[in-house]
């Protein structure tokens, strides 16, 4: 089993020393996913909400949200990130909205967090922006999908999690 590095050999915390690290090109790609009322993901669809343009929006949040972990997430070292990318995907089927972020970097340490993060506030973005239209939407799945670069190398989730 892999051993907690933010932790030192008494328990307490600690921000994982990355400066012997060579820079290497990393990517991390993200995925989750927010479902809506009816009326929520029809507005959605075409455009309608009062508040403007929802996916749009939700883009460049999640884009911000990548660029500012380390204000977030305790332990988590600043990053100079050259890539930051989110997609949707409307769902008919099931009134969702599929997420994916893509966030790239050429340094010491990954970008899972920041692609986690970009999904978890595109998704918040949107219920903010539909929460006037729809309060019983539900975010879900939010997860990592693949990684690559470092000494670990690559990572890609298995089929069904874990």
């Amino acid at each position: 089993m892999a051993e907690l590095t933010h932790f030192d050999s008494e328990g307490k915390a600690q921000m994982v020393d990355v400066g012997g690290k060579q820079d290497t090109v990393r990517e991390a790609i993200a995925a989750g996913w927010i479902q809506l009322s009816v009326e929520g993901f029809k507005k959605v669809k075409e455009g309608s909400v009062s508040k403007g343009d929802v996916l749009g929006v939700a883009r460049i949040a999640g884009i911000m949200a990548a660029k500012k972990v380390d204000e977030l997430i305790p332990l988590c070292h600043p990053l100079l990130i050259h890539k930051a990318n989110i997609e949707f995907s409307l769902r008919e089927e099931d009134l969702s909205i599929d997420i994916e972020a893509v966030v790239g970097i050429s340094g010491k340490t990954g970008v899972e967090m920041e692609a986690l993060t970009a999904v978890s506030v595109a998704a918040l973005t949107i219920y903010d922006m539909c929460k006037a239209v729809d309060k019983n939407m539900t975010i879900g799945d939010i997860r990592l999908l693949k990684k690559s670069g470092g000494k670990s190398g690559v990572y890609v989730r298995s089929p069904g999690g874990s």
